[in-house]
Formats: C-alpha cells, structure tokens, sequence
C-alpha cells in the first residue's frame, strides 16, 4: 500500500520526512488551509526530492493556467484537485499532460455513480471526509460506505488517518485501496510533520521486504 504524506512546507521538516521515503508528498495551494504553502515552498528544495517521492500539487478550485505554471515550477508529477472541478475541467488538464488525483468528500448520500463521469479523467480517486474544509479537518468518515464503490478506478483513503486506527484498514481489503493519505494526525502543528509519527506509520503499513540472501 502507497503512503501519501500531504500538507508540508517546512524545508528542514521537508527533507526529513524525504528521508523515510513516501511514495508521495502534498503541498497545498489553496490559501484558506492552515497547511497553505504561502511564499515558504522552497522551489529548489522541492525539486530535489528523490524521484521515486511522487510530488503532488494539491489545489482547490484554481484556474488552469495557475496549476500548470505551479506544477512547472515545482516539477510535480500529480495534481489534486480538492474542489468542484468537474469532469470536463479534469479532461481539460490531463490533454495538458496533467497526472490527475480527484479528491471527493464522503458521507452517508455520496453518489459513487457519478464517478463514472471522472473515470477517464482521472489516475486515482481520494475519498476524503466531509468536514468543514475541503480537507485537512483530521476527523474519519465511515470507511463501511465505500463497500458501494463499483469502480476499477484504484483509491486513496483519506481523512483523520492516524497511528491509532490503522488496523482499520483491513475492513478495505479486497477493494481498489491504493493508498492512505495522512496529515493532520501525524502533525506537531499545522505543516509540521511529527517525523517519529510518520516513520512508524510508514514502518506498519508498508510491508517489511525481507533481504535475500545469497
């Protein structure tokens, strides 16, 4: 399983967390999150992560031309979009050569029919959820909904995922799961990853490859 760490800024905290090797990082550009990038993002730093670290630009309701300069700048290789952004606007970025991830807010009403829709516009799902924010509100949906998910299409789970309920995931064995997404539940404080929190959820959820001998 993919572990997805989202919402950093810092550059020292940055390349610490680099250092545990996640398959992907998050930066936020939408300004009302308290993980916003802001003016911080250090470009350089960003682009010398390892390039097995997936870099994902995560943007929420943002014009075209914002996201594809951004994603330019920063070399991303994944755009998130958190929004209303509707399948004709994910199709209109992917014929730009955008890697798409589709964020949806979950409750007990969501619509999993409309996905369809977003099937080939997108490279994955992330089922969030709903909270006050379009993410980041650390609080968990009920995962026992997305046994109603009928799609092919390969998914994050995100929304409030922590050391403490991690085994929980093993209600999703058997589905499209991808990947979690973590943030708020392995943070010291807003964009600040607790790199010891991070480590050992990384150390349980990714299987430990034994050497071979020779």
């Amino acid at each position: 399983m993919k572990i997805k760490v989202c919402g950093l800024r810092d550059p020292n905290n940055l390349k610490e967390i680099a250092a545990l090797h996640p398959d992907f990082i998050g930066f936020i550009f939408y300004d009302q999150s308290p993980r916003f990038v802001g003016e911080e993002l250090d470009e350089e730093v960003v682009k010398s992560l390892p390039r097995s670290i997936r870099k994902v630009g995560v943007f929420v309701n943002a014009s075209p031309d914002t996201i594809l300069r951004t994603v330019k700048k920063y070399d991303f290789q994944y755009v998130q979009l958190h929004g209303n952004e509707t399948p004709d606007y994910c199709r209109s970025l992917r014929n730009r050569g955008i890697n798409i991830i589709k964020a949806f807010r979950v409750d007990s009403s969501f619509n999993f029919s409309m996905l369809n829709n977003y099937k080939a516009q997108c490279d994955f799902f992330l089922f969030d959820a709903k909270g006050d924010q379009p993410g980041g509100n650390g609080i968990t949906f009920d995962w026992t909904i997305l046994s109603r998910y009928d799609n092919e299409k390969p998914f994050f789970i995100s929304g409030g995922i922590g050391l403490d309920n991690l085994n929980q995931l093993d209600t999703l064995k058997g589905m499209k799961l991808y990947g979690v997404d973590v943030n708020s539940q392995v943070e010291i404080e807003p964009g600040i990853k607790d790199v010891a929190k991070v480590k050992e959820l990384i150390d349980r959820v990714r299987p430990v490859e034994e050497e071979e001998t020779v």
